[in-house]
């Protein structure tokens, strides 16, 4: 099975021609230059191929995107709000190396040496960066600050964290 990785979502129409603004998380400016393909999850681990026609840098985190068959804006206006996800190669190819959304797929340990599970979704906030992973079966989202970041082995993709006591506690 292919592994997706979400970039960012559709969040506006642009133009009458149907062009949608891409806002994404990329960490620099992309106009996605020989990607041919971006999916949309239509439901759980259901992802639908959307081929891009054309695509130009609107800013730092946004892209202006013309998907093949989106002729208008009332086309372009029902895929609003949704997730935008790539291939792992594609992925991989637009990514800024120094992004938080490069930690996608690496493997988060604490300081126990315990594998606390794989980086599933990055949640960027104005102050925070938060990893979601699977921890016993659960959903549990997990602060990356400068403070609890020990080390990135981006060869063997692993991120050592320490985290604060009790903070696994509410998710076991």
């Amino acid at each position: 099975m292919d592994n997706y990785f979400k970039i960012g979502r559709l969040v506006a129409t642009y133009r009458l021609q149907g062009e949608i603004i891409l806002q994404h998380s990329l960490g620099k400016k992309t106009s996605l230059k020989g990607l041919e393909t971006i999916f949309i999850e239509e439901k759980k681990d259901s992802f639908i191929p959307y081929f891009i026609e054309s695509a130009k840098i609107k800013s730092e985190t946004e892209t202006y995107i013309k998907l093949e068959g989106i002729e208008n804006k009332e086309a372009a206006h029902k895929l609003i709000q949704k997730e935008i996800w790539l291939l792992e190669n594609d992925f991989k190819k637009f990514a800024d190396k120094s992004a938080p959304i490069s930690l996608l797929g690496f493997t988060m340990i604490n300081d126990d040496e315990e594998d606390l599970g794989e980086i599933l979704e990055i949640i960027e906030q104005p102050h925070q960066v938060l990893c979601k992973i699977l921890l016993n079966g659960k959903e549990a989202l997990i602060p990356i600050h400068e403070e609890f970041l020990d080390k990135i082995d981006k060869k063997n993709r692993k991120v050592f964290v320490t985290l604060p006591d009790g903070l696994l506690e509410i998710y076991r």
